[in-house]
């Protein structure tokens, strides 16, 4: 399974972005996605997940009501809408590929892209 992550960029606080994860090889359908982050000095957190075929959608409570996981089967991609932006949301993002459920253990990392908001 290979992942590529997607959409970073500096972004003024109270801005949007979109990142996506799009997903390629044998199986990745039957794994969930999940979404990541790493503020500098922090230790990775998990934010959000989704599988493919029923489209459950996990939150952790931190991201509830700003951060939307979505997926598009059609083209084999995973989004994680992200408004009203805040400087404690820079970080590097990455999606993984893992088991279902709130935290599920990770199979397949993609490489992170960098969210800087400014204030």
């Amino acid at each position: 399974v290979q992942l590529q992550a997607s959409g970073g960029g500096l972004v003024q606080a109270g801005g949007s972005l979109r990142l996506s994860c799009a997903a390629s090889g044998r199986a990745f359908s039957s794994y969930a996605i999940h979404w990541f982050r790493q503020a500098p000095g922090k230790e990775r957190e998990w934010l959000a997940g989704i599988t493919w075929v029923s489209g459950t959608t996990y939150y952790t409570d931190v991201v509830k009501g700003r951060f939307t996981i979505s997926r598009d089967n059609i083209k084999n991609t995973v989004y994680l809408q992200i408004n009203s932006l805040q400087p404690g949301d820079t970080a590097v993002y990455y999606c993984a590929a893992g088991a279902q459920g709130v935290g599920g253990a990770i199979a397949y990392w993609g490489k992170g892209t960098l969210v800087t908001v400014s204030s």
